[in-house]
C-alpha cells in the first residue's frame, strides 16, 4: 500500500444474473494519493463486473506492470487484464498478449479515450471491449462513497444497478469496441 493511502472497505452483495455470479462480497481497496475518487469507484465497479475466482486489485497506480484488476488461475498464470481508466495504446497491447483477456472500464468519455487508441498497434483489438456508464452515474455514486460502504452491486441485460450506502443508482453497462 502506497504512503497516504486511504483505505476503503465495501461489503454487501453481487447478483450478476447476466453470468450467473452470485457473490457475498468484503472488498477493502487502498486509495492511492493521487487516485481520484471517481477513478477508485470505478476499479470496484470493474471488480464486481468482472467477478471471478483468481480475481484481485493489483498494486494499481503504484505499478506500471499490472493493471488495476488481474485474474489469475490456480497455477498463478494471468488470465485477465483489466484496465480502469484511460490506458495508452501500449499498454492495452502489452495486456493482450500476457492475458487470455483484456478489458477496460471508465469513468470518462469512450469517445475520448478510444480516440489515441486509433491507428495504433494493439495485440487482438478486436477481442478488447471497452466499458462505461452512463453520463452522471460515476459522479453520484462517488457523492455516495464514505470510508465503509455497504453496496449491492445487480446486474441483468446489461444494466447496472447499485446501491451504495443507501443511495439507488443505475446505469447501462455500455460495450464500445476497441477495434
Amino acid at each position: 500500500m502506497a504512503t497516504g493511502a486511504v483505505v476503503h472497505t465495501f461489503t454487501g452483495s453481487l447478483a450478476d444474473v447476466d453470468r450467473g455470479v452470485y457473490e457475498e462480497l468484503s472488498i477493502r481497496v487502498a486509495r492511492h494519493p493521487s487516485e481520484t475518487d471517481a477513478y477508485m469507484v470505478t476499479r470496484v465497479l470493474a471488480y464486481c463486473l468482472e467477478h471471478t475466482e483468481g480475481i484481485a486489485f493489483s498494486e494499481g497506480l503504484s505499478s506500471t506492470e499490472e493493471p488495476a484488476v488481474v485474474v489469475r488461475d490456480t497455477t498463478g498464470r494471468l488470465t485477465g487484464w483489466i484496465e480502469v481508466g484511460a490506458p495508452d495504446a501500449a499498454r492495452l497491447h502489452h495486456g493482450s498478449k500476457l492475458a487470455e483477456r483484456t478489458v477496460v472500464y471508465t469513468h470518462r468519455d469512450p469517445v475520448k479515450v478510444m480516440a489515441p487508441w486509433a491507428g495504433k498497434k494493439i495485440h487482438e483489438a478486436s477481442a478488447i471491449v471497452l466499458h462505461s456508464f452512463d453520463p452522471g452515474f460515476i459522479d453520484a455514486a462517488v457523492g455516495a462513497l464514505e470510508r465503509r460502504n455497504t453496496l449491492t452491486v445487480s446486474v441483468t441485460e446489461r444494466q447496472l444497478y447499485l446501491e451504495l450506502n443507501g443511495a439507488t443508482l443505475s446505469s447501462a453497462v455500455h460495450e464500445h469496441p476497441v477495434a
